[in-house]
């Protein structure tokens, strides 16, 4: 995979769940870094989280280190220590300063971290840099995950090839706002902080936080964007046709991204969008969308491609959305089955479309003209199993 000019990955075994993996990166900038960030909404954020948050004002790092199998949350004091030691230990390590590497952890909840496991090893990850690849930060950093999500994107501005690669984790506890996710792109583009913040923020809206798998908000939820400007552009700014370009390849990387954790959805089976059409507004397309994706009865019916239309029907009208029930129309991978808000008789050839892998609602409403899409899973006995077992 093509990965930006001047960035250089890590990857280590520290044992820190357990012994057999590595679970503790490192993504390296040779040249600082203008660095945004969007973090978790859940008023009970991490230590890796709060610490990130005060870093990111600065708008500069170098280095992201990030383990996996603990999420230092929920840690007190010490888990605030523990989360600045790793950073400092990451800086020293490279020779940064102290405010230019950040932290990122994911795993269990109220477990503190393991740092006469982790300390050790940071030397050793600044002594790899450049041996290991972006695949292998992505499988470092998996949890219940089943495969490792990384993606690269090249595009055109300035006369200059740029190239923006993005990596992540997630499979489950996802529910906006963003997923129970780390997602970090890198870029060696030259853009302005203020310009990086809005394609962030525009990509992660149609993207990350219009996914879920469960319905549950993690702790930890991070996503970093490092841009070195190594190509040597013209710096991007806010709402030049560059922008334009590259907030649309951001935007392109976070979507395939969130399709790849909907795909991992935590014994998934099927990938499933959920489409409205024509509500009264935005917002109300949004909101009915997360009614029927959030759905337990809706996501274990598809799962059993049992096409149980009612169910849909029910979750839009709990929604609180605007809804008139003899206007709506309901599609299962283009074929209708509902028109003016009753069954057409297409139930079994319905059953057929939910055998696919991936399934496609549309819902129209026939109220305006506002849309969304929201991505999902079906649920299964799976999903159930893995969450009873996860911390033996």
């Amino acid at each position: 995979m093509n990965t930006p000019k001047g960035f250089l990955f890590s990857a280590v075994e520290a044992a820190i769940k357990k012994p057999g993996r590595k679970d503790l990166a490192l993504i390296f900038s040779e040249g600082e870094a203008v660095v945004s960030g969007m973090f978790t909404k859940n008023n009970i954020k991490a230590a890796p989280v709060r610490l990130d948050m005060k870093l990111i004002k600065s708008g500069k790092g170098q280095a992201i280190i990030v383990n996996s199998g603990n999420a230092n949350a929920c840690t007190g004091k010490q888990g605030m220590k523990d989360a600045v030691e790793m950073a400092e230990l990451a800086a020293t390590a490279l020779g940064l300063k102290p405010n230019n590497a950040y932290v990122c952890s994911t795993g269990v909840i109220g477990t503190l971290m393991p740092m006469e496991r982790i300390r050790p090893k940071v030397s050793e990850l600044a002594n790899n840099l450049g041996k290991a690849s972006i695949d292998d930060v992505a499988a470092a950093i998996m949890t219940t995950d089943t495969f490792p999500k990384t993606i690269s994107k090249r595009i055109k501005i300035d006369g200059k090839t740029i190239t923006i690669s993005g990596v992540c984790k997630g499979a489950g506890m996802i529910c906006p706002d963003m997923a129970t996710m780390l997602c970090f792109i890198m870029t060696d583009a030259n853009i302005e902080k203020s310009a990086l913040n809005k394609a962030l923020k525009i990509a992660v809206q149609k993207s990350f936080n219009r996914i879920t798998i469960d319905g549950d908000m993690s702790t930890n939820d991070t996503v970093l964007v490092m841009a070195n400007g190594m190509v040597g552009n013209k710096p991007i700014k806010a709402n030049s046709k560059d922008f334009e370009v590259f907030a649309k390849a951001v935007s392109d990387i976070t979507y395939e991204l969130s399709r790849m954790i909907v795909k991992d959805g935590e014994g998934a089976t099927k990938l499933v969008e959920i489409e409205i059409r024509n509500a009264k507004s935005d917002k109300d397309a949004e909101k009915g969308a997360f009614a029927i994706a959030n759905s337990m009865l809706v996501k274990t019916a598809i799962y059993g491609n049992d096409a149980n239309w009612g169910r849909i029907m029910a979750a839009l009208g709990y929604s609180g959305i605007a809804i008139k029930e003899e206007k709506t129309e309901i599609f299962f991978n283009g074929l209708k089955i509902v028109t003016k808000g009753m069954g057409i008789g297409k139930d079994k050839e319905a059953n057929e479309k939910l055998k696919s892998k991936e399934i496609k609602i549309v819902v129209d409403l026939h109220l305006g003209k506002g849309t969304a899409k929201v991505l999902t899973c079906d649920l299964t006995e799976d999903y159930v199993k893995i969450n009873a077992e996860y911390r033996t």
